[in-house]
């Protein structure tokens, strides 16, 4: 049995240690809860940008480029991670996601330089991210790092102008988004999204995805997006000066809010995580520290019995 001192020791860690993962959950469920309610409340905005985007796409003439098919030679893999660790299993999740992906549709890691030939680029966002792909030895091109607890739309700018240009100068033909979907407090999911090019198909998919099942916003996916509805109905648009270049622009905001939105989801997703994980290890350590104070009360216990008994046996030889 081990002895008292140590087991004192182990019980001051063990304490400590409860101390820090419990003031970790309280800040992860203060972020958590600040990131939900930006992530929820730009759902309605989300929504009404990606039906008003899968309009555009069902127009015959002045087609931006982003919304123009071609022949997939290259892709671009933009795989949105966190920057800091301790959040469960967040992280090794979307990780498998997209392994499974590879090597379902037996994607090689490596490709040729910004994607001038034919091959494959990868794009980390989060210092996790950009860690896991540079020990997987991935050809990352670019990397998106320390955003903060709250993305806003300034730090995501870069990231989509740095799609939308490598589109457009056909550096790559699509690209997919592996991010983690916020579902609830206790449940993300990882899912992979393409984005571009833009199409009415890829847009039902990221609005069923980001739409509630139940709830006040679960009636909007059936009004453009419903199961037995193929197709959204085609409005007729008024558009000056010029059709072309507004579509343009529009097109191109309207890409940057679907993004937006995904970095929202993945921020969100993140803190429910870290505070699960924190939570989980408090009730670990409170465990823990239940069973070392069990083992000390037997072995100071033990100790004393065992004075008694050679006081005892003392005193029977004196006798």
């Amino acid at each position: 049995m081990e002895s008292t001192q140590n087991l004192k020791k182990h019980i001051r860690s063990v304490a400590n240690i409860k101390k820090i993962t419990k003031a970790m959950e309280l800040v992860a469920a203060t972020k958590m809860r600040r990131s939900q309610e930006i992530a929820l409340a730009s759902r309605p905005y989300a929504f009404a940008a990606l039906d008003l985007l899968a309009n555009i796409t069902l127009l015959e003439t002045n087609l931006p480029e982003l919304l123009k098919k071609r022949l997939v030679k290259n892709t671009l893999f933009v795989l949105v991670a966190s920057d800091k660790g301790l959040a469960g299993a967040f992280n090794s999740s979307l990780f498998r996601k997209f392994e499974y992906y590879l090597s379902q549709n037996k994607v090689h890691s490596r490709g040729s330089d910004h994607g001038s030939e034919s091959g494959n680029a990868f794009v980390a966002v989060g210092e996790k991210s950009f860690n896991y792909l540079s020990k997987k030895g991935f050809n990352f091109i670019k990397k998106f790092i320390n955003v903060g607890d709250f993305t806003t739309p300034e730090q995501v700018q870069p990231l989509t102008e740095f799609m939308v240009e490598g589109y457009l100068q056909k550096k790559w033909d699509r690209v997919l988004v592996f991010s983690t979907h916020f579902m609830s407090a206790l449940k993300q999911k990882p899912l992979m999204r393409e984005i571009l090019p833009i199409s009415f198909d890829s847009i039902r998919e990221t609005v069923k995805g980001i739409v509630p099942t139940t709830g006040k916003f679960a009636e909007l996916i059936k009004e453009s997006f419903g199961a037995d509805q193929d197709k959204p109905k085609l409005m007729e648009y008024l558009i000056e000066p010029s059709p072309k270049i507004v579509l343009e622009d529009l097109t191109k905001h309207l890409f940057f809010m679907q993004v937006y939105h995904l970095i929202l989801e993945s921020n969100a997703s993140e803190h429910s995580a870290r505070r699960l994980a924190m939570k989980t290890a408090s009730d670990n350590a409170a465990d823990l520290s239940e069973k070392l104070n069990l083992e000390y009360n037997k072995s100071r216990q033990s100790a004393i019995t065992k004075e008694i008994i050679e006081i005892t046996a003392g005193a029977e030889s004196l006798s």
